[in-house]
């Protein structure tokens, strides 16, 4: 009797350890839908000259913010209404959809970190005010994380890298291919869109690690 309970006093030590060092090691998680981001030329012409966009919620990522506009976006083969806007204005125009949106659209976006918009398709763009044909800027975003140069020190990890996701619970596993992105304007979170989320039953209240 005395070694079992020196041994449940051991497992309980070790198994408290491993659970605090995987909450130390766990990464908050963040799950996009299809959004869009605007260069103030293309605010100008979907919106009236000199709109400015509307707040409508901080995101997670300091600076960035869902705003309470939307727009249709139309591809060859369909269109797809209420796409949200995210702020503020940047220098070119790019929409995040998800995988199955482009049967819906009829176009094929590659996967690409977000600013890579070089050789991507195009979609037409419905405001309020105006259309906006864009010629390039679709894509489906790769999974990322963000992350402070202080949080790749601690994840012995450097940007740009590629690494594999551990994703617990009952539909979890492990995602590859998700790249590190460091910064010292950045929050630390995981990215995954919503097609991701629900393949493997995450919600944002879920903890992600590097495998």
């Amino acid at each position: 009797m005395d070694q079992y309970k020196e041994f449940a006093k051991l497992f309980g030590e070790v198994l408290a350890e491993k659970q605090s060092e995987c909450v130390e090691k766990s990464i908050p998680l963040g799950i996009s839908n299809r959004h869009i981001h605007l260069s103030q030329k293309d605010i100008d012409q979907l919106f009236g000259r000199g709109y400015q966009l509307t707040m409508l919620k901080e995101l997670s990522q300091p600076g960035q913010y869902a705003c309470k506009e939307t727009v249709m976006i139309c591809g060859p083969k369909g269109a797809i209404e209420k796409v949200r806007v995210l702020g503020p204005a940047r220098s070119e125009t790019q929409v995040e959809i998800l995988s199955a949106d482009c049967f819906k659209l009829g176009v094929k976006a590659p996967i690409h970190q977000s600013g890579e918009i070089e050789q991507t398709p195009g979609v037409t763009i419905i405001g309020s005010q105006g259309t906006v044909i864009l010629e390039k800027g679709v894509i489906v975003a790769q999974r990322h994380i963000h992350m402070t140069p202080e949080d790749a020190e601690k994840f012995g990890v450097k940007d740009k890298q590629i690494v594999s996701l551990c994703l617990l619970g009952i539909r979890g596993g492990v995602l590859e291919n998700t790249i590190v992105r460091v910064n010292n304007s950045f929050s630390l979170e995981c990215h995954l869109d919503t097609e991701e989320a629900n393949a493997m039953g995450l919600s944002s209240q879920s903890k992600v690690y590097i495998n």
